[in-house]
């Protein structure tokens, strides 16, 4: 069935039920894990200005690989950068490289209106992968976040 993960993760709360919907996955099928986290960066006038630092995205990404280790699973950490409309081709671009089965990601819940001028990630890279997307719901304690 899967047998490489790659689970995106941001800096939301939401992130760590992606992780454990990922890792229990992995744990059912064997699989190895690879956790990505885009550091994101946008444009004002010409200049870019990146929205973390090099330590924060980091910590975000050692945190996931942790939890996945102390399950017992196989799993490493990447960073890609990039421009916030970047983000769903790095991570198809990152699943194909790693090469992914099944990629889980955290969906951020907005409104259609809101989708039109900035389409989510989850919808584009679904549309754009050759693998398996699965998206996580918020767990009880990111539900209310």
């Amino acid at each position: 069935m899967f047998k490489r993960i790659l689970v995106a993760v941001d800096s939301s709360p939401s992130r760590l039920a992606s992780v454990r919907m990922a890792g229990d996955l992995a744990r059912l099928t064997g699989a190895r894990v690879r956790v990505l986290h885009v550091v994101a960066a946008t444009t004002t006038f010409d200049t870019v200005v990146r929205l973390e630092d090099d330590a924060e995205a980091r910590a975000i990404t050692d945190e996931a690989v942790a939890v996945l280790r102390g399950e017992g699973i196989e799993a490493d950490g990447t960073l890609a950068n990039g421009l916030l409309n970047e983000v769903p081709a790095l991570i198809t671009e990152a699943a194909e490289q790693f090469p992914a089965d099944l990629i889980v990601l955290s969906p951020h819940h907005r409104g259609a209106v809101a989708a039109l001028f900035n389409p989510r990630v989850s919808d584009a890279v679904t549309h754009a992968s050759h693998a398996a997307v699965l998206l996580a719901p918020e767990g009880p304690e990111t539900a209310s976040s």
